[in-house]
């Protein structure tokens, strides 16, 4: 191979000596054009920025990949840059093929774009200059010729906020799309008899139209080789012919067919036998049909999580305030229908516009899920002080609920109030993943996006399903108490719920932050209550400025978060006798040894997997029976969110946690565990592991 290259790239020199020249003199246009597009022109000091080397070859001529096939080499890049500043090594999107006379040739016919980090000097003032460049050499090819072409390229940057530019936003989005998304989960290879077999972790779902195996790993593969695929359960089986040089592991990307692709990393290891062979027009009904039976299993999971939801001490309170609200005010049924269809919007629209930023997120390489924003201590920090805020109205504190602009939205009456009420209800519900909702949401990872969203979409249909059968069946608002004195006592009594809910949410702060967060939350929702108290008693005594005592408090309880430390969860429960942080290396060593492992996903913002710690998992009865087994328990803690832990999810179809995973002995593949767990469930599976 390295001499048929050698040869190749020789041929081409000679044959294509004259084309630089003659474009140098102006003779000839290049036929890859090149130009260099900054994302942002005002990258922030100290901060990252992407830049693209947009390609564009004529009608008939391509450009190479970086594992180039038998034929030609990839693209050389020197960079010119600033003091200080850094360029990473270029993201490729999903090639093609091209056979020609034999030779398989990684390619790209139409225009594509290469994706560069770029490191900014920290410490630079507003304004200050950068200008970067780079030299191209590169190899461009038609079907009877190739030429080297060389081109420089440029830009200017300028110190500035880090925003995008308008115009670069839509086209930065599609280049990122084409980059092939990291697998993550373990891909096994073995080479016997001259022919590579790989095994790729795939859920059968996923609809292969005409996949290709491309590799990274040089001479890993015979590349002008027929590929098969083929499915074993949730495996993607693919054999082809080895290549003259068996690796020790095996970089790859596997094309889908629809321009998109997988990223992954391969270590030597078992491969199935092939399965029922997929690619031929017969088996394209089959997939379609699969995706179509997810989507609509998963949509049904979606709905009923969410209305599960709905009992959760976080959005229950709302939800009693509208259906107090219909109580107190009776309404025409026009409008009562109306403020049922505002809210389900605002509850829908917010739980769409989360899944539409964590499936662009995703795509962009990120690992993310549901309730990733609450990763974040900033996130966690501005909840705390608004359902302190909720708590405190409820409570009788003070009858203004005014927190930020969604709060204060939601205390109106009318259309605007049901909106920002089912939007709040749909933000402060992210916590929680209740039975049915993680498989759903997971099962959306996999989906096509528009059916990914329509998932979501039917997770806020499930939150909003109550009030919309309070607002269109009469029957059910009938059956509502009578106003009276006893709602004032209600309210009251649901600010308990909403002051544990901020109780829990500073626990979370303090995992993420230590305790000197907790401290700095919890004072700061202390200075909020009192602007807000003192602004209910300017507004009941009809002073003027009645606001600016709730906005000077909640300027400064804001700027608590600049002041909040970073301290990285801890993985072990200490509730878990001998527990381990999950460890992928770890766990397959166990695997090997045979022994039973209980390997379990939480987060501390994660109220059911509070619930199945105490209630089941961290139980006396639960403990000794692990122990009599010799059960290794396995904790993945995805609290501050953790790359490689959202891999492993993703590749077990969830999008967030819970996730309970039991490896018997001697097993290669795990038993999923229901998401609510019993100390007798558990204390079983360690008891036939036994016998």
């Amino acid at each position: 191979m390295t001499v048929l290259r050698f040869w190749m790239m020789t041929l081409a020199l000679v044959l294509g000596f004259a084309g630089p020249a003659r474009a140098e003199l102006g003779g000839g246009a290049p036929h890859l054009t090149a130009a260099l597009v900054p994302e942002s022109s005002t990258p922030a000091a100290g901060q990252p920025t992407t830049l693209a080397i947009l390609m564009t070859p004529q009608p008939g001529w391509h450009g190479y990949w970086k594992t180039t096939g038998d034929t030609g080499f990839p693209m050389k890049i020197d960079w010119t840059l600033p003091k200080g500043a850094k360029a990473g090594d270029p993201a490729y999107p999903v090639p093609g093929t091209l056979v020609i006379a034999g030779l398989m040739n990684h390619v790209y016919e139409k225009p594509y774009a290469l994706l560069v980090t770029l490191d900014v000097p920290a410490g630079l003032a507003n304004g200050t200059t950068l200008p970067v460049s780079a030299k191209l050499d590169y190899l461009v090819c038609s079907a009877t010729l190739c030429v080297p072409e060389s081109a420089t390229v440029s830009t200017t940057l300028h110190i500035g906020d880090g925003a995008p530019d308008a115009t670069s936003t839509a086209r930065f989005d599609g280049w990122r799309k084409a980059l092939p998304r990291p697998l993550g989960s373990p891909v096994t290879f073995e080479t016997q008899a001259g022919q590579f077999r790989l095994a790729v972790p795939l859920p059968a779902s996923v609809a292969l139209a005409q996949p290709h195996l491309f590799a990274v790993t040089e001479g890993a593969l015979d590349y002008a080789a027929p590929q098969s695929f083929s499915r074993d359960g949730d495996t993607l089986v693919i054999a082809t012919k080895a290549g003259a040089t068996p690796p020790k592991s095996f970089d790859g990307v596997l094309s889908l067919g629809d321009g998109t692709g997988l990223s992954f990393t391969a270590a030597p290891g078992a491969v199935p036998v092939a399965g029922r062979p997929i690619g031929s027009e017969a088996t394209a009904p089959d997939a379609k049909h699969g995706t179509l039976a997810l989507a609509l299993i998963a949509l049904a999971g979606a709905v009923l999580g969410g209305l599960i939801l709905n009992i959760m001490p976080c959005v229950f309170p709302i939800l009693s305030l509208k259906a107090l609200s219909l109580a107190r005010a009776g309404g025409e049924e026009k409008q009562v229908r109306r403020e049922a269809l505002a809210y389900a919007a605002g509850v829908i629209l917010v739980c769409v516009a989360l899944g539409a930023l964590i499936l662009g997120l995703r795509a962009a390489g990120t690992q993310v899920g549901w309730a990733f924003q609450l990763q974040n201590p900033a996130v966690i920090f501005v909840l705390v002080l608004l359902v302190s805020a909720i708590a405190f109205n409820l409570a009788g504190l003070f009858e203004l609920g005014t927190v930020s602009a969604g709060s204060d939205l939601a205390g109106k009456g009318g259309l605007a109030g049901a909106f920002w009420t089912g939007a709040l209800a749909a933000f402060v519900a992210t916590p929680c993943t209740g039975p049915f909702m993680a498989a759903a949401l997971g099962a959306a990872l996999v989906l096509p996006v528009a059916a990914a969203l329509l998932v979501f979409a039917g997770l806020g249909f499930g939150l909003a399903l109550p009030f919309l059968l309070l607002g269109y069946v009469p029957a059910l608002r009938k059956m509502l108490p009578k106003p009276g004195g006893w709602m004032e006592t209600f309210r009251h009594i649901l600010a308990v719920p909403m002051f544990l809910t901020a109780l829990g949410l500073a626990w979370v702060l303090g995992n993420q932050t230590a305790a000197d967060g907790v401290v700095l939350a919890i004072g700061a929702a202390m200075l909020l209550a009192i602007g807000l108290w003192m602004t209910g008693l300017r507004q009941r005594g009809f002073k003027r400025a009645a606001w600016a005592p709730a906005t000077v408090a909640l300027l400064l309880a804001l700027g608590g978060i600049t002041l909040l430390p970073r301290h990285q969860a801890q993985a072990a429960e200490a509730g878990v006798a001998a527990a381990q942080p999950f460890d992928p290396a770890k766990l397959a060593a166990l695997q090997a040894a045979g022994k039973p492992v209980f390997l379990y996903f939480t987060a501390d913002w994660c109220l059911s997997c509070k619930v199945n710690e105490k209630a089941a998992i961290e139980r006396a009865e639960t403990q000794d029976a692990f122990a009599k087994a010799g059960v290794t328990t396995m904790i993945g803690d995805w609290t501050d969110g953790d790359a490689t832990i959202g891999k492993f999810l993703e590749a077990h179809g969830r999008s967030g946690v819970p996730l309970y995973l039991w490896y018997a002995p001697g097993s290669a593949t795990p038993k999923e565990l229901p998401q609510i767990l019993t100390p007798g469930l558990l204390a079983g599976l360690a008891g036939a592991s036994r016998s």
